[in-house]
């Protein structure tokens, strides 16, 4: 096996190839979802993240943009953002405003959006939703509402380290966590939060949680 990767460039291989596995901190594997996030959005994902929002609205991890271009689409004010250059630049060539820049740096529209998106389990992101929870809320308006797309009843709070397969080569470790349906109240409520409203849509879970 070659060097291990950096974790953004192992994020930019993976969007770039198609193909790649997460490793867990028990070292499952589990699908990177490439191929959903490159297509186009699918009934769940209009409905848990794209339908409720009818205002400014922001895309944290936005991956290749389906969900970000599909907002621009519809006439919604929208900017996705993601640490992988080559997601960007997908989402970009999709229609959809993005930047290259991760969520706890400044942001343009700070403290004006109206939404913001965790989906594809993008609540995990730095490995500690609470902090992640507390800066997209300050990210937000004083009205404003975070959607986020939580596993299921049972799974608890997992945060771990994982690493991102890419072909032969693999990242580095990075944070990563993982909140389950029944775990999402007391971590919003640690973050300045609450849960306002649960929606399940076949197999998938979103939660939208307002201050």
């Amino acid at each position: 096996m070659t060097d291990s990767l950096h974790p953004t460039q192992a994020y930019d291989a993976a969007f770039a190839s198609g193909r790649a596995d997460v490793i867990d901190a028990g070292g499952q594997t589990i699908p990177f979802d490439v191929h959903h996030w490159n297509g186009l959005p699918d009934i769940v994902d209009r409905s848990l993240f794209i339908e409720p929002c009818d205002g400014p609205t922001i895309d944290v991890g936005c991956g290749p943009g389906r969900l970000v271009a599909e907002l621009a689409g519809r006439g919604i004010q929208s900017l996705g953002i993601d640490v992988s250059s080559e997601a960007v630049r997908q989402a970009r060539g999709r229609g959809a405003y993005a930047l290259c820049q991760d969520v706890f740096t400044r942001v343009p529209g700070e403290g004006e959006w109206a939404y913001a998106l965790l989906a594809d389990g993008n609540v995990g992101i730095g490995g500690d939703p609470v902090r992640l929870l507390s800066r997209v809320r300050d990210v937000l308006s004083e009205s404003g509402r975070t959607i986020a797309e939580v596993a299921g009843h049972g799974v608890g709070l997992i945060a771990e380290q994982r690493r991102l397969r890419v072909d032969a080569q693999e990242s580095i470790e990075f944070a990563w966590a993982v909140v389950g349906l029944d775990a999402i109240a007391d971590v919003a409520k640690a973050a300045g939060l609450r849960v306002d409203q649960i929606r399940t849509v076949g197999a998938r879970h979103a939660v939208t949680l307002i201050r």
